[in-house]
């Protein structure tokens, strides 16, 4: 039990907690999503002196994480989460899970509980090491011989280096609390990322590249700084290009050159690209069970070009560990080496005038047509989109246009319903000049819903369009498909207007095609959170 005369002089010394939150700030964190609890009070008491640092506080800890996953993947910077103890952390799984997943950069400072306490049982210790250790890039344990300022240096340097991903931090309450003593310690050096000579890679690919008559640029999530480099090179070489979930807006949409999404739920002209090319040249893609759509002859007519910072399986003729950036930037400084492949785009054009829709039969309104009328409508605005899980997130990878990255955000690696509404959330906090749209499901909506509290009490405008067709459709299609049964999961709804009620936002139903337009008008003019429940047709396969 910690007396008032003990915390008054806790209130006075400079402590550990004190120099972490000063750390935070010369390492530029404007933003920290948390929830707080004892073990961290001490650094929430640091925070409520810091200028230059905002606490959001969220409603659930999965929740702190999803939102600092939106704000790293809109900003590029590093999203900051701030936990307690115990359960504190626990709740916190799903999101570092799902961070690990897409390498997104993240550090989760989690609080624990004294150390030397750690005696018998003790009320909200777990341990946090071995909790974290499968789904996260790297551990800290802050002791108290360790400089705190020199760990979260480095922790935000492990979080944002090579393959990107989140980074857990633990500070046990004692030291936390403890006065700061190590003030010499040297700071950690920026890393660069160094200007690798590729010359032999670069030698065995012009030559595969121009052998090849057929050739299909293949771009994933790790492209994400490397755009320009890409739509230049691309441009040079008219290769035609796909991409995978998580590389959607890396390369233009619109650009003739590209034809969309690959795998289990992309679209034909890509996946049969990927059928007709002869060599496949992937940028910054782990080909996933997704992409390759399972299947293990995925290279039996292709070969295989793999420029990825870390070294893929061994389904590449060519395996190129690189940072696809500084591989490109090297590729267009001898690009008079490769030859252009005019024929084989002028048969990708042919490939994509052929391809028919299906017309979709149905009295009840279309989550496709809902989509493709709402890509249009909001087409002025560039808006970043953040999906949740299920049949709405691939149809909105289909008919929405992404001109440029960091504009759609989606759980790829890890599938996590619940994702869309806190990680559009802290998109909203990167980006407050756009138009943030978060696509969700009436079950995905429901995993997290509790987060328009934070929208309420910051003011958060983002634009909620619930694809509400009362079922879990994604699982529902699969279990038609391969089990001749549909069962538990029909959705018994709440209504999602009294809802937005009782939060005390804007919220409007849509059940008719003649009701889409005027709502999307009236929610995206209101000036705060606003929710668009629109109600589908239940039975719609994608």
């Amino acid at each position: 039990m910690y007396n008032i005369n003990a915390m008054t002089n806790l209130l006075q010394i400079k402590t550990s907690a004190s120099v972490l939150v000063k750390t935070l700030s010369s390492l530029g964190v404007d933003s920290i999503f948390g929830y707080p609890g004892a073990s961290v009070l001490s650094i929430y008491n640091e925070l409520s002196k810091a200028d230059t640092i905002k606490h959001y506080l969220v409603r659930h800890e999965q929740a702190a994480v999803h939102a600092a996953e939106g704000y790293a993947r809109a900003s590029g910077k590093t999203g900051v989460v701030l936990v307690t103890s115990g359960p504190g952390f626990t709740n916190t799984i799903t999101g570092i899970a799902n961070a690990y997943a897409d390498s997104t950069p993240l550090v989760i400072l989690a609080g624990d509980v004294a150390g030397a306490d750690k005696k018998g049982k003790i009320f909200q210790s777990v341990d946090i090491q071995a909790i974290a250790g499968s789904c996260c890039k790297k551990t800290f344990k802050l002791n108290p011989q360790d400089d705190i300022a020199q760990i979260i240096q480095e922790a935000f340097k492990e979080a944002s280096t090579g393959v990107k991903g989140p980074v857990v931090v633990i500070l046990p309450r004692n030291i936390l609390e403890d006065e700061y003593r190590n003030e010499n310690r040297a700071s950690i050096p920026a890393a660069k990322i160094s200007k690798k000579d590729f010359s032999v890679e670069l030698k065995e690919f012009t030559n595969l590249l121009n052998a090849s008559k057929r050739p299909l640029i293949l771009i994933g999530g790790g492209c994400i700084d490397a755009s320009a480099e890409i739509e230049q090179f691309v441009s040079v070489l008219q290769i035609p290009v796909v991409s995978t979930l998580m590389g959607i807006g890396i390369y233009p949409s619109e650009n003739n050159l590209y034809l969309g999404m690959i795998g289990l739920n992309g679209v034909e002209p890509a996946n049969e690209a990927l059928k007709q090319c002869d060599l496949l040249i992937a940028l910054g893609t782990a080909f996933s069970d997704r992409s390759t759509c399972k299947n293990n002859d995925f290279t039996k007519n292709r070969k295989v070009v793999s420029i990825n910072i870390c070294r893929n399986s061994g389904m590449s003729e060519l395996n190129i560990t690189a940072d696809v950036k500084c591989f490109i930037e090297q590729c267009l400084e001898n690009k008079k080496l490769f030859v252009p492949q005019e024929k084989w785009r002028m048969e990708v054009d042919v490939l994509k005038e052929n391809i028919i829709p299906l017309e979709k039969k149905s009295n009840f309104l279309q989550s496709s047509y809902v989509l493709e009328t709402l890509s249009e409508y909001t087409r002025y605005y560039e808006p970043v989109v953040v999906t949740d899980v299920g049949q709405h997130q691939m149809l909105t990878a289909e008919f929405f246009n992404f001109n440029k990255p960091r504009k759609f955000i989606t759980s790829g690696g890890l599938g996590t319903m619940g994702f869309g509404l806190p990680a559009a959330i802290g998109a909203y906090l990167a980006k407050p000049e756009n138009l943030v749209l978060n696509i969700t499901g009436d079950g995905s909506f429901q995993m997290n819903l509790q987060e328009l509290a934070t929208c309420r009490e910051h003011h958060i405008p983002v634009k909620i369009i619930i694809m509400n067709n009362s079922y879990l459709g994604m699982v529902r299609q699969m279990q038609e498909k391969f089990y001749n049964n549909c069962y538990q999961v029909e959705m018994t709804n709440p209504d999602f207007t009294k809802i937005a009620e009782a939060y005390d936002l804007f919220a409007v139903r849509v059940r008719t095609k003649e009701e889409l337009i005027p709502a999307l008008e009236k929610a995206i003019r209101h000036q705060s959170t606003a929710i668009v429940d629109i109600v589908i047709d239940s039975f719609e396969n994608i």
